[in-house]
Parts: structure tokens; C-alpha cells; sequence
């Protein structure tokens, strides 16, 4: 069967689609790893931003929690430069469309195809308990990309291959039905800057080894001074770019600050309390202006709702067309 309907011809300008999990403050990790290359990537073309409130639900089984991390995440995107007027953002599930494409795209997904995805493969192994959303959770990924037309889904490494599930699934649609769905592509993150925890491992909510984003100021400046570090003695020079104080270090510095900070490592006779201190200066300098744009929207919490709401109504918009695209093609409408 095809489709020569020009509706179902792919965009020819750039959609860019990205959401974020509400389960839990953003920290350092989030902004560098992703957050702040979402954000550049707004003016690349239509842009379509949104709180992942319904997958979280896989994860934070408490209402209330829920809510103010839904709205703690808006929060943050707005302050750290997300602008309403050069992009969507939204709550998932203020656009109920998905949930209906989800189950359209639900009926022709192989069950093989989702026991292969690793997040449900690495919880079986782990002897969790994995439950239906998390294991249908690449189907609700690929409606929340593919209901906006998006071609370009900026994801991390462990993300590609639910957006190679994606196309899968869009691919075998579009076979049995015809053209319906644009075949979008991963755009790799740049993971360039590594973001250790204050352990020295990865940064992640789920080793607690976090510094978020806007924590207060006191309060982050005592986790940076616990910082774990090595017990070689303070004349003796260190490499720094594999020491995870200097990694972080590097994040905020300048390229001069950062080559004085290397050439102090390589020298010897300091001590790590300094280089905490100074971390601890420049983080707070650099997310000054961030944090007083986000005490300024908290306490305007009904100009946040019309954002969001304005958000839903134009992405709702767009999702409408291309849900009832798909249900003409799968023969639902008569």
C-alpha cells in the first residue's frame, strides 16, 4: 500500500525533539552532558522540548514528588536558558496524543525487538523486577519523537539504540501502511566533558554522588570540600588530566585559568583544599545568573503554567496532524 498524499512527505526544515526524566534535581552531569547542548541546539530549527513525566512514572511512584520535580525540571530548563519563544516546552503528558500513538505503534512492535533494548535487559540481569512500562518504554520514546515529525533527536551513547528501535518501528509502520512516519536520526552528545561524581565515578543520582545545579550555595560548597582525593603528599606533582578534581575543575575555567590550574599540578606543593575552594568560586559564579533567573520565575508560578500551557497547545497542534495522518493510514478513520 502507499501514500501520495503530500501530509506524508518528510519536513524539509530541521526538528529537533528532546525530553528530559523529572526524577530527580538536575546536577552538574545533566547540565554538561546534555541540558546545555539541548539549549544550543534551540535555534537550529524547530525545536520541541518536553518533561518526561510519564516515563518517570516508571521510576517515582509518589504523586506529590512527581509534580514539584515535573515542575522543579521546567524550573531549570527556563533558568539555564531554555526560551519559550524560540522553542516548545512541555509536560508529556499535557499531550495526550502520544499516549494514542503509543498504543497504534504498540500493535506492530515485535516483542523481540523490545526484550533486545538494554535498560530492560540490564534490570532482568540485576534480578529486578522490570515491569511492562519499562518494558514498552522504547515505544512511548519513539511516539514522543515521531508525533512531531522530529529528524534530528539529540540523545547520549545509551540512547541510540532505542532511536535505532524507533526507526525500526516507524520503518515497518510506514511498510505496512505507506509513508506515514519521518525516519529521525540520533545526534551523538558530545561526551567530551566527563563529569565525575564527588567519588570520582560517573556523576549519577544513583551512586549519590551528585552536585546539583542549584543547591544552595553553603550547602554545595560543603559537598565540593568533601570531594574524595588521593593521599599523595603535596610537593609531588600530579597529572592532572587524570584526576577527577581538575576535570571538574575545567568545566568552569577559562582556557588560561585552566592552563595556570594544569601547570600547578604539574609543578607540585599545593594542596587540594585550594583547588576545592577555587571550584567551589568558580561554580558559583558561573550558575549566578541561572539561579537568579530561577528565584525570579518560582515566584511567578502562573507565568511557568502559561508557558507550559502554550507549549502543550502548539506541540498538541502539531501531534494532532500527524496522529490522525497515522490513523488514516492504519484505516481507523473512516
Amino acid at each position: 500500500m502507499t501514500n501520495e498524499t503530500t501530509e506524508n512527505k518528510p519536513p524539509q526544515k530541521l526538528r529537533v525533539l528532546s525530553g528530559i526524566q523529572p526524577t530527580g534535581r538536575f546536577h552538574w552531569g545533566n547540565y554538561f552532558g546534555a541540558i546545555r547542548q539541548y539549549i544550543d541546539l534551540q535555534d537550529a530549527g524547530d525545536s520541541y522540548y518536553f518533561v518526561a513525566n510519564l516515563h518517570a512514572l516508571t521510576t517515582v511512584r509518589d504523586a506529590a514528588l512527581l509534580r514539584q520535580l515535573s515542575l522543579d525540571a521546567a524550573l531549570d530548563l527556563l533558568a539555564l536558558g531554555l526560551d519559550p519563544n524560540r522553542a516548545t516546552l512541555y509536560l508529556q503528558s499535557d499531550v495526550p496524543e502520544v499516549s494514542e500513538l503509543c498504543w497504534l505503534l504498540m500493535t506492530g512492535t515485535p516483542m523481540g525487538l523490545l526484550e533486545r533494548c538494554h535498560a530492560y535487559k540490564d534490570k532482568k540481569a540485576k534480578g529486578l523486577t522490570a515491569d511492562a512500562g519499562l518494558f514498552t518504554y522504547p515505544v512511548l520514546m519513539a511516539a514522543d519523537i515521531l508525533i512531531y515529525d522530529a529528524n534530528i533527536v539529540p540523545v547520549g551513547e545509551d540512547q541510540v539504540q532505542h532511536i535505532e528501535v524507533c526507526r525500526d518501528i516507524a520503518g515497518s509502520f510506514n511498510h505496512h501502511f505507506g509513508e506515514t512516519f519521518v525516519l529521525p536520526k540520533a545526534q551523538l552528545l558530545d561526551g567530551s566533558a566527563r563529569v565525575p561524581g564527588t567519588d570520582g565515578e560517573k556523576m549519577s543520582k544513583s551512586y549519590n554522588n551528585t552536585l546539583e545545579l542549584f543547591e544552595e550555595p553553603a550547602a554545595q560548597r560543603k559537598k565540593i570540600m568533601r570531594i574524595t582525593t588521593d593521599s599523595r603528599p603535596m610537593e609531588q606533582p600530579k597529572e592532572p588530566d587524570t584526576d577527577h578534581l581538575y576535570q571538574l575543575y575545567s568545566l568552569f575555567a577559562n582556557d588560561q585559568q585552566r592552563a595556570d590550574m594544569a601547570a600547578l599540578y604539574r609543578r607540585g606543593g599545593f594542596g587540594y583544599g585550594e583547588i576545592k575552594k577555587a571550584l567551589a568560586e568558580l561554580a558559583e559564579k558561573y550558575f549566578a545568573e541561572p539561579r537568579a533567573r530561577r528565584a525570579e520565575l518560582a515566584s511567578n508560578p502562573k507565568r511557568i503554567a502559561e508557558i507550559l500551557g502554550d507549549g502543550a497547545s502548539r506541540a498538541r497542534r502539531k501531534a494532532a496532524e500527524v496522529l490522525n495522518r497515522a490513523k488514516k493510514a492504519a484505516g481507523l478513520v473512516l
